[in-house]
């Protein structure tokens, strides 16, 4: 695996999806910016042979649950983290808060590039970001944990991030993902179960300060 700064994607496309937006995040005591899209409930569909939809321009609710989760546990200083789909990155900007030496990877070169922008926008700069198609993911490079969050919305979606922990998570790892709990997320279950993965689940929560708290589920996936 060679991740890399990101190759970023015509400037066109980045102006089609409008001005973007800057967002404060509150994670327990810490905040954060985000910024994204401001054409956001129109994500550009670009470059799109496989029938792939762009929904990494939301802020999802999965994502503040996994920051939530992120910000709560000890981890190790410098230990190396990966972020599956990871849109524009919150949970892995609050891992790099927490000493974690974390890559982005998403299917979309748009995301990496507003998930590189938020890193840099809260004042971090040694990251490295990996295009990634799950269909095709590297095996030379395991990494101790990885996150994920609202991965699962399409049911097509559930064999393939089996199979990209199965490869990517090293022994004795552990993978952390937040979901909704759609229809699709029955079919993990079993996805996981085939790709020799075992995992525990717990009910979290998060929301906007003087907004609506939605609950999801955390799933602790290991090998």
């Amino acid at each position: 695996m060679s991740p890399s700064k990101f190759v970023p994607p015509p400037d066109d496309i980045i102006a089609r999806l409008g001005p973007p937006v800057t967002e404060t995040v509150f994670v327990e005591e810490q905040t954060f910016l985000i910024r994204r899209p401001g054409n956001s409930d129109q994500p550009i569909d670009h470059e799109n042979p496989d029938g792939y939809t762009p929904y990494w321009a939301e802020l999802w609710p999965g994502a503040r649950m996994l920051a939530k989760v992120i910000s709560r546990e000890t981890w190790p200083n410098g230990g190396e983290a990966l972020e599956l789909g990871c849109g524009l990155g919150l949970p892995g900007i609050v891992g790099l808060s927490r000493g974690l030496a974390v890559t982005f990877s998403d299917f979309d070169d748009c995301a990496l590039r507003f998930a590189a922008d938020n890193a840099r926008l809260n004042g971090f700069r040694d990251f490295p970001t990996l295009l990634l198609d799950w269909r095709h993911p590297p095996t030379d490079h395991p990494f101790a944990t990885i996150f994920g969050a609202d991965l699962i919305y399409e049911s097509a979606h559930a064999e393939l991030l089996a199979n990209v922990i199965r490869r990517m998570l090293a022994p004795g790892g552990v993978c952390w993902l937040t979901d909704l709990e759609r229809i699709p997320a029955r079919l993990l279950h079993d996805a996981l179960a085939q790709a020799g993965l075992s995992f525990e689940k717990q009910t979290v929560r998060a929301g906007e300060p003087g907004g609506r708290r939605l609950k999801g589920t955390l799933y602790r996936i290991r090998a």
